[in-house]
């Protein structure tokens, strides 16, 4: 093969990979596209730096990380406003044209799935980052090569962000969960979760297993000198996207109700989940003058389809433990059809809803599901009581390892370090940063280790040896020996970051620095009122470590001796303006801001990351912003970085 035809062969199997994935309308066999596939493969193999950028042979997968890069947006990807009647669309229509006028809109289905922002640069893609809070997402560049409904490469050279969603289809969706079922005996809640997963996972090849499809629906960054955003997007359909089976531009009301209503009617026959339709005002100018909220652009809104009712009965009332303990109430019911799904169980939140709704085992109920919403309990029915029904009892016991809960009411917390159901989470927190600092130790890492059964607690984490990690995937001899290191290397902490560490409700960085520095190892024999009485300490606070200290205190102990951690000595601060003041800091500074944070405790200050009444110093570094206008109008005491010098 010569490289002429190489590039010949790759425009080739990419039109049809085009025709296959974005079109739905197959030009060539399977047999075809996979001889064609694996000649150029043998052409890539013998010459390695020809591999073409937009090769199909990049879309097979198989990169394993340790865990994501953050990646940041070049403009904010924003939520947006969810309206459920008409009365709440009218509203919404009347305030659009009381800010522009009359005006068209672009509406198109609200595909159920996984936002997504990809990154071209002179035509190659360059980033795809996951939404994040908006501003700064995940990279999953790796993941989105096997997506062949995203093209590696595109006819514009402009820098350009392309948003859609990642989203699967519903024949696909019910070959994965019954793969997963056989697999873990459990499937995906809904297709969404699946589609986040899959976009989210740190082995690609798994990824390109999912069958993930990728819908544009808008854009970040880029140049194009075109006005309508319908125009927009039929530009970017004409890059190599996939286009939404139903889009239009609506003048009015009564054509938007209708299109709403076409939609509803085409639920069962459009492949994807969809859980309601997006309206958009079309002219860009027009958009833009309309604004932002803190949340969403004023230019948009998802009109949510509504939801479906079935009346079932409660049969029981059965506890699932959290990953952070907390202990949520779950109704398993009579199974029901709603929607297409068959209905088990529905979330009760809290034990608080439980009684603000009356709710007994035994009880007839409403349930809601809306798209792919958690089914919930909206009703419960009470003149349909036949008296045999049963109170729902609060449990005084976690219902996996028996220990003693912690009852706020609201919430109910296991507080037990070693429960296996918040195993997981509890080595997480604490080996993360501003903790004991564990940092080869990612999310990933810990559930793989937990599931592989190398560790069951915080402390088997510190007789772990080279043996009991050889083997498992991804841990090569290198990467072993830097997380043996790094958990060597954490020993011998301060006492007030292991506290931390444990995770007790409640108790944060601040909080275990003034109880370490009080009372040292004997944290765990001291009294509600000796704790009480340490300024900064509530009532909740001490009741929180007061209980996790007496399920615990046996394990606290064992810590204790691994770790040796070290006691902090309280230090004699004398007199200056800043003792026993609180201040907050902002602003870009001459030295790190903890640094600054060291000094400033060093006087015996209290940081704070709030302006309040209660603030009696900003101190302001360079750009300083929102922060400082909030001091000034509270009448705070505002210093620059050059003042503390002077103290």
């Amino acid at each position: 093969m010569t490289d002429k035809e190489y590039k010949e062969n790759i425009k080739k199997l990419n039109s049809w990979a085009r025709a296959y994935y974005v079109d739905d309308n197959p030009i060539a066999t399977d047999e075809e596209y996979d001889k064609l596939y694996h000649q150029v493969l043998e052409y890539e193999e013998s010459n390695i730096t020809k591999v073409a950028h937009n090769s199909p042979t990049k879309r097979v997968g198989g990169v394993v990380r340790d865990d994501f890069e953050k990646a940041e947006h070049i403009k904010q990807m924003w939520s947006m406003e969810d309206i459920f009647n008409q009365e709440e669309l009218e509203n919404w229509l009347n305030r659009v044209k009381k800010g522009v006028g009359d005006t068209k809109f672009f509406c198109e289905p609200k595909f159920d799935g996984a936002s997504l922002n990809l990154i071209y640069e002179d035509g190659k893609l360059t980033k795809a980052i996951t939404r994040g809070d908006g501003k700064i997402g995940e990279s999953v560049i790796q993941n989105v090569l096997t997506m062949h409904s995203i093209p590696l490469s595109i006819d514009y050279k402009e820098r350009i962000e392309i948003r859609g969603e990642v989203v699967i289809k519903k024949d696909d969706f019910e070959i994965i969960n019954q793969e997963r079922i056989k697999e873990r005996g459990e499937g995906f809640a809904n297709p969404r979760n699946a589609s986040a997963g899959g976009l989210r996972q740190l082995d690609s090849s798994k990824t390109a297993k999912r069958r993930l499809i990728f819908y544009p629906w808008g854009l970040g960054e880029n140049s194009l000198d075109i006005n309508r955003l319908s125009e927009k997007m039929e530009y970017i359909y004409n890059l190599g996207f996939k286009r939404a089976p139903y889009r239009k531009e609506i003048e009015n009301i009564d054509d938007i109700l209708s299109f709403y209503n076409l939609l509803i009617s085409k639920r069962d026959e459009i492949e994807m989940m969809m859980d309601g339709m997006v309206i958009k005002v079309d002219d860009i100018s027009k958009a833009e003058n309309l604004g932002y909220t803190a949340k969403y652009p004023k230019s948009m809104v998802a009109y949510k389809f509504p939801a479906v009712e079935k009346v079932t009965k409660v049969l029981d009332i059965i506890l699932q433990v959290g990953r952070s303990g907390a202990i949520t109430p779950v109704a398993k019911l009579d199974p029901v059809e709603v929607d297409g799904a068959v209905i088990s169980r529905a979330t009760l939140h809290n034990f608080d809803e439980i009684k603000r709704k009356e709710l007994k085992i035994g009880d007839s109920v409403i349930i809601i599901r809306s798209g792919d919403v958690i089914p919930k309990i909206t009703k419960v029915l009470k003149d349909r009581r036949e008296g045999d029904e049963k109170e729902v009892i609060r449990p005084i016991k976690c219902p996996t390892c028996d220990s003693r809960v912690l009852d706020e009411g609201a919430v109910i917390k296991c507080q037990n370090i070693k429960c296996p159901d918040r195993i997981v989470n509890s080595i997480i927190h604490f080996t993360k940063k501003g903790a004991m600092d564990i940092g080869s130790l990612g999310t990933k890492i810990v559930e793989q280790l937990v599931k592989e059964e190398r560790i069951k607690d915080i402390l088997d984490l510190y007789v772990l040896k080279k043996d009991n990690l050889e083997g498992l995937d991804g841990f090569k001899e290198k990467r072993i020996e830097r997380l043996l290191n790094a958990i060597e290397k954490s020993k011998k902490a301060p006492l007030s970051k292991l506290i931390f560490a444990m995770g007790i409700e409640h108790i944060g960085a601040v909080a275990s620095k003034s109880i370490s520095l009080e009372f040292g190892l004997d944290v765990v024999n001291i009294s509600y009122d000796e704790l009480i009485s340490i300024d900064g300490i509530g009532e909740e606070m001490a009741k929180s470590f007061i209980e996790f200290m007496g399920v615990n205190r046996d394990f606290v102990l064992e810590l204790f001796q691994v770790i040796e951690p070290i006691i902090e000595q309280k230090i004699e601060v004398k007199e200056n303006r800043f003792k026993d003041k609180t201040i907050v800091l902002t602003g870009t500074m001459s030295v790190g801001r903890a640094v600054i944070k060291n000094i400033l405790e060093g006087y015996g200050a209290k940081v704070s990351g709030t302006v309040s009444k209660k603030t009696d110093y900003l101190i302001y570094g360079k750009d300083a912003g929102s922060k400082l206008d909030k001091a000034k109008k509270l009448g705070v005491k505002c210093l620059d970085e050059e003042e503390i010098k002077l103290n």
